[in-house]
């Protein structure tokens, strides 16, 4: 068999498998969402900022006072920088953070009159926003198809072989090749949170895990 008709076959076997897996991820818990706690697409991207190199748990303790004292994105393009960064500050990167956030805030407020954007480029042409944010937004905000690759679908994607990348922007491509675009925001959520609390860096919990089946990694635990 010639090598574009191997690698065809290849990806639909890895078409049929994903689906596969995200039906019994789905049976195992129907509903999926973001666990950032936002009101509106303006929180979700100050959450999702303050969330780069910290737990979605400990943002979550911050911003019920960020978002009482900060409101629209004017107030932050007003905010005293020292204050917003005490705010902010157990969720690490302070300074960056609290430095983004007012940057961003400007760019919406004078680009965009204080509505956050719902594209890729629009996005990603904000201060602080990566393609993995702007992700973020567009299917959780605006319900829009996107496919966010954090640490976890990163680990969990090349452990379940459905992709051989390390660029998370390849690991993206890849996936999208493999769902239909109305899954991509649910799909690439569960794979997030199987990797979150299943699919560990350190300890995987392969006994427990569902999916285990259907799993070719090859450093998987024995049941």
């Amino acid at each position: 068999m010639k090598a574009a008709a191997i690698h065809h076959a290849s990806a639909q076997t890895d078409t049929r498998r994903l689906a596969r897996m995200l039906r019994t991820l789905r049976a195992t818990a129907p509903a999926m969402k973001v666990e950032l706690d936002h009101g509106t697409p303006w929180e979700l991207l100050v959450a999702t900022i303050l969330s780069a190199q910290c737990t979605d748990q400990r943002v979550n303790q911050v911003t019920p006072a960020l978002f009482r004292r900060y409101r629209r994105p004017q107030d932050y393009v007003e905010a005293d920088p020292t204050e917003l960064e005490a705010l902010i500050r157990p969720t690490g990167f302070f300074k960056t953070k609290a430095r983004n956030l007012i940057h961003c805030a400007k760019a919406v407020v004078e680009t965009f009159h204080g509505q956050v954007p719902d594209t890729m480029e629009t996005l990603t042409g904000l201060p602080g926003v990566g393609r993995k944010t702007a992700n973020v937004l567009m299917g959780n905000a605006f319900d829009k198809p996107a496919i966010v690759v954090d640490t976890h679908v990163k680990r969990v994607a090349w452990r379940l072989h459905l992709t051989r990348q390390t660029d998370p922007e390849k690991v993206e491509m890849d996936l999208q090749r493999l769902l239909p675009a109305e899954e991509w925001t649910d799909g690439s959520q569960r794979l997030l949170l199987h990797g979150r609390y299943v699919c560990l860096a350190r300890s995987p919990k392969c006994a427990i895990c569902a999916i285990y089946s259907d799993c070719h990694w090859e450093g998987k635990l024995t049941r």
